[in-house]
C-alpha cells in the first residue's frame, strides 16, 4: 500500500448505462466542466468532534461568499449534517461516484482517506480539490484484492487523524457479459472487488469503530441488486451479496455500536454518457419520475445522512437512490 502525502502533511499513525458510473464533480460536489486531474495533499488542524446527540446541520455560506458563475453553488443546495472531526475512509474515491461521496463529506467538514488502487493522479486532484476548499484529504493506495492490504489500508486511514468514525465501501467494477460461456474465473474478477473487498475492508474496519464507541459503515450496492440487467449476472449478484452482508453485519455488530446500511444507486451522470448510450439514458429519463439522471452528490448525500448522528437508529437498511424508478411498474 502507497502513502501519498504532501511535505507539509505529517504522519499521524507515525461504464456506459451502469449506476457506477459519474460526471466528474467541482468544489465540494458541484457540477463542474471536466479537467485533467492533478494530485495534492491537504492537512490542516482536525477540528474537534461534535458532542453525542442531534448534531446541527451546516449552515449554507452567506451569499456574499457564494463562487459566482456556472461553477456556483446553487442556492438550493441543501445544508449538510455537521460532521466537523469525523474521519471517514471512502474505497474507490478516485473518480465517479466515489469521488462524489468523498467531496459531500468534505463539504461535510469530515476528514476524508480517498483510497484508489490505478486512480492516483485523479486521487491527487481529488486532495487538492478539498484541500483548496479548505478541507482536509489523505490520499492512499491498496490493493484491495488481498486481505492484508485491506487490514494496512484501514490502519494507515485510522492512523492519520488517530480516529475512524465511518468506512464507505464504494470501490468495485461492473464488466459487462453474457451469463452463457462466463468462466468461474470472470465470476470472480467481479466478486473479489466487488463482494470480497467489501467484507475484508469492514472486518478490518470494525475492530478501529468498536475502540472509537462506534461508528458506521456503508456500502455502494446497486438498484441492480434487486433488478437484473442483461449482461449483468455476474454484477447483480454481487451487490445483491452486498446489500446482504449489511444487513447480516447490522445485524452482528449493532451492540459494538456500530451501524451498517447500504445505498443502492441508480443511473448516475458521467462525462460523455448521453453521447456513448443516448437511447438508454432516454429511456431512464422517461421512466424516472424526477425526469432526470442522478448526480454524484445525490449518492453523497445519502452516504453523509447514513454517516451522520440523523440516522443514529437506522442500520441495515438499503437506501434506494434513483430518482423513483424502482417505483415504475414493470407489467
Amino acid at each position: 500500500m502507497t502513502v501519498v502525502r504532501t511535505p507539509h502533511e505529517s504522519n499521524g499513525a507515525g461504464v456506459v448505462g451502469t449506476p457506477e458510473v459519474a460526471a466528474d464533480q467541482g468544489r465540494f460536489g458541484q457540477p463542474r466542466r471536466p479537467t485533467e486531474p492533478s494530485e495534492r495533499l491537504t492537512g490542516p488542524a482536525e477540528r474537534p468532534p461534535e458532542p453525542t446527540g442531534t448534531t446541527p446541520a451546516r449552515p449554507a455560506p452567506p451569499a456574499a461568499s457564494r463562487p459566482s458563475g456556472p461553477s456556483a453553488i446553487p442556492s438550493t443546495t441543501p445544508s449538510l449534517p455537521d460532521l466537523s472531526g469525523h474521519v471517514v475512509l471512502v474505497t474507490g474515491a478516485s473518480g465517479g461516484i466515489g469521488r462524489g461521496i468523498a467531496l459531500r463529506f468534505a463539504a461535510a467538514g469530515a476528514a476524508v482517506v480517498a483510497h484508489y488502487r490505478a486512480g492516483g493522479e485523479a486521487a491527487r486532484a481529488l486532495v487538492g480539490e478539498i484541500e483548496r476548499g479548505g478541507g482536509s484529504a489523505l490520499a492512499l493506495r491498496a490493493e484491495l484484492g488481498v486481505e492484508e492490504e485491506c487490514h494496512r489500508l484501514v490502519a494507515a486511514a485510522a492512523g492519520w487523524r488517530g480516529r475512524l468514525t465511518a468506512l464507505v465501501n464504494n470501490a468495485g467494477v461492473q464488466p459487462v457479459q453474457e451469463l452463457a460461456g462466463m468462466s468461474l474465473a470472470d465470476w470472480r474478477a467481479v466478486a473479489d472487488p466487488d463482494v470480497h473487498s467489501v467484507f475484508a475492508c469492514t472486518q478490518a474496519a470494525v475492530p478501529v469503530l468498536r475502540a472509537g464507541g462506534g461508528g458506521s459503515v456503508t456500502h455502494i450496492a446497486s438498484i441492480e441488486a434487486d433488478r437484473p440487467a442483461p449482461g449483468h449476472a455476474h454484477y447483480c449478484a454481487a451487490k445483491a451479496a452486498v446489500v446482504m452482508h449489511a444487513r447480516a453485519a447490522a445485524l452482528e455488530y449493532g451492540p459494538y455500536g456500530i451501524r451498517v446500511n447500504s445505498v443502492s444507486p441508480g443511473l448516475v451522470e458521467r462525462p460523455g454518457l448521453a453521447a456513448d448510450w443516448p437511447e438508454g439514458v432516454r429511456r431512464w429519463q422517461r421512466a424516472a419520475p424526477t425526469g432526470r439522471l442522478g448526480r454524484p452528490e445525490d449518492i453523497g448525500d445519502a452516504c453523509v445522512f447514513l454517516a451522520s448522528p440523523m440516522a443514529s437508529w437506522i442500520t441495515g437498511h438499503d437506501l434506494v437512490v434513483d430518482g423513483g424508478v424502482s417505483a415504475r411498474p414493470t407489467w
